[in-house]
């Protein structure tokens, strides 16, 4: 009976978005996009990510991502009955495949982990993040470690100045030669612009009115920072230095994730995230699970071997 109670769920949402379709959200994106491989490196082996906690977040945000994290190298613990976190990381590590010119099956693994963490919870630099500042909180984030990724994660009260505009998240490299960094910004979006970096769980600013999904952790900001952590991973991975896999210019690319940008699950179009799961009880949406059982929505990865944009259901 719960399963014909979701299915009907599911089909009147489906219903409203056939007789109301709207514009997408990612004005960026395109219908049959097409990742050109640049001939430059991307990453593999051990990513190291050195966590800055710009702002103030409670503990349940905090673990939320974390969880995120830890669970794109663990099987879940549920992959019999629904897809796993490190299933979708799978399709990422499968970019590798295009560059080694190896069997798909026997594509090494990149491993993740977390080996520095810091809070600044007093806003040293202020609310207002221009890109100039982050060369200092890069420093801050790595910790030290000369090898590590760094990850600035902002609160609701944090503005990122150029998010709102299509890109909701952010990944790029800081310095020259030996000395470079890689780094990745992602914001809390449930205050400044929900309606842009908040959707599917926030209702969309643009169009007719929608009925958004029900975050699958219970909290709007943090399950929003999942899909933008997500993005900007995968284009760290597949494009760490403007010279990897991605369509368009350089300072605009489409990339792993951001060319497929609105869908979540088979059956997507703009304004319809696709087919996902339906928690009993609570009614959050989900598509993979993770580490300890946690669930999360995650986005559409492009392709490179079928040239499509890949779902996990």
């Amino acid at each position: 009976m719960a399963q014909s109670l979701l299915f009907i769920t599911t089909s009147s949402i489906l219903l409203v978005f056939l007789i109301f379709p709207i514009v997408s959200w990612a004005n960026n994106a395109t219908p049959h996009p097409v990742l050109k491989y640049r001939r430059g490196p991307i990453l593999r082996g051990e990513l190291k990510l050195g966590i800055l906690w710009y702002g103030r977040f409670g503990r349940t945000q905090k673990v939320v991502l974390r969880d995120f994290i830890r669970s794109l190298n663990s099987k879940g613990g549920s992959s019999s009955v629904d897809p796993t976190v490190s299933k979708w990381w799978s399709r990422v590590e499968q970019y590798q495949s295009a560059v080694l010119k190896r069997n798909r099956n026997r594509i090494p693994k990149i491993r993740v982990r977390i080996v520095k963490q810091k809070t600044d919870k007093d806003y040293s630099i202020g609310k207002i993040l221009m890109p100039d500042f982050f060369p200092g909180l890069v420093e801050k984030a790595k910790g030290g470690v000369d090898s590590a990724i760094a990850v600035i994660f902002t609160d609701r009260q944090v503005s990122i100045v150029g998010t709102c505009m299509g890109q909701c998240s952010r990944h790029g490299v800081i310095g020259k030669g030996p000395s470079k960094s890689l780094y990745m910004v992602v914001g809390n979006p449930e205050t400044e612009c929900p309606g842009t970096c908040a959707w599917p769980f926030h209702k969309a600013d643009f169009g007719p009115q929608t009925l958004p999904l029900q975050p699958p952790n219970g909290n709007v900001g943090s399950d929003a920072m999942v899909i933008g952590l997500a993005t900007s991973l995968a284009g760290t991975v597949t494009n760490p230095y403007n010279s990897g896999f991605f369509q368009g210019p350089e300072n605009e690319p489409l990339e792993a994730v951001s060319a497929c940008a609105g869908i979540f699950g088979s059956g997507a179009f703009p304004g319809y995230a696709g087919k996902v799961h339906i928690a009993p009880g609570t009614g959050g949406c989900f598509n993979a699970r993770g580490t300890k059982g946690r669930k999360f929505l995650l986005p559409a990865v492009w392709d490179p071997k079928t040239k499509s944009c890949w779902t996990l259901m």
